[in-house]
């Protein structure tokens, strides 16, 4: 687990997982606060904004082509580092790869609610996913269960951002234990003709 605490590094120090997360969402207020703002200064400085994350991303390629093998993996798997290797579509792993591990790395927390989440693959560019509730209920009873599904997806789609989306499959315990539908006019018609034998 990496420390995330912020540390001194010679004259400058370095952010904390948090601090990080909080100056992205800044930066995505501040560039939507742009867009909406007209002008040439705006559109210079949204120019300026894309070279540099294009020079940035070449400078993180370079980084990734003098890398060997572990240090490559060590690399991909920083969450942050993972991200921008995402971001410039430069990460060594493929968008399916991401997503299983993404979804390993929410199984433990899953199994302490009682329930169990799955990697099923892709099809396509949706991914598949099994999630278990440990109720018996399917992935779609109850605010803990939709609270799953959503973290899951969330996981899933922030890992590998190439996939269109995320299906959530119930597990094949669920998938027996479910009761089978039937309609409401069956039951009727059934009441019916009992009262009618019965006379």
């Amino acid at each position: 687990m990496p420390d995330t605490t912020t540390t001194d590094m010679g004259s400058g120090s370095r952010l904390a997982d948090p601090d990080v997360e909080a100056r992205l969402a800044r930066v995505d207020e501040v560039l939507a606060g742009l867009e909406d703002a007209p002008g040439p200064s705006v559109r210079a400085a949204l120019e300026a904004v894309g070279l540099l994350t294009e020079v940035y991303g070449e400078a993180l390629a370079r980084v990734l082509d003098r890398a060997d093998g572990e240090l490559a993996r060590r690399l991909s798997e920083d969450e942050l580092l993972g991200h921008l290797l995402v971001l410039h579509a430069i990460h060594p792993d493929s968008a399916e790869h991401r997503a299983a591990r993404a979804v390993e790395r929410l199984r433990p927390a899953v199994r302490e609610r009682g329930g169990d989440v799955e990697w099923a693959g892709v099809d396509g560019q949706v991914a598949r996913v099994r999630v278990s509730t440990g109720g018996g209920c399917g992935s779609g009873c109850g605010s803990g269960s939709g609270d799953v599904t959503e973290a899951v997806r969330a996981a899933v789609l922030a890992a590998a951002p190439e996939l269109a989306s995320v299906e959530v499959l119930p597990s094949p315990a669920e998938r027996r234990a479910a009761p089978a539908f039937v309609p409401l006019e069956t039951l009727a018609r059934r009441g019916a003709d009992r009262t009618r034998g019965a006379r």
